[in-house]
């Protein structure tokens, strides 16, 4: 049970530095198309979308990867 909670933990935290660098990928619009950049956007899609719908931004900014990762990151920390 040990080995399985340590992994989802660690797949957890690789999906919470995946969103990470999504957003970070938004301050370069140039690299949108990037086939990298694609495909890192098809993986976190399935969290993203539902996240960005349901919490509304602060003014111009979207918060919705910042609790995301939040989330993420404490669910990591409860499994360890």
């Amino acid at each position: 049970m040990i080995i399985i909670s340590d992994l989802l933990s660690v797949m957890l935290r690789i999906y919470a530095y995946l969103i990470i660098i999504r957003a970070f990928s938004t301050w370069f619009p140039q690299f949108r198309n990037h086939e990298i950049v694609q495909t890192l956007y098809k993986i976190t899609d399935p969290v993203m979308k539902p996240a960005s719908k349901y919490i509304p931004p602060i003014g111009m900014i979207d918060i919705s990867a910042m609790i995301v990762v939040i989330v993420l990151l404490t669910l990591s920390n409860a499994l360890r």
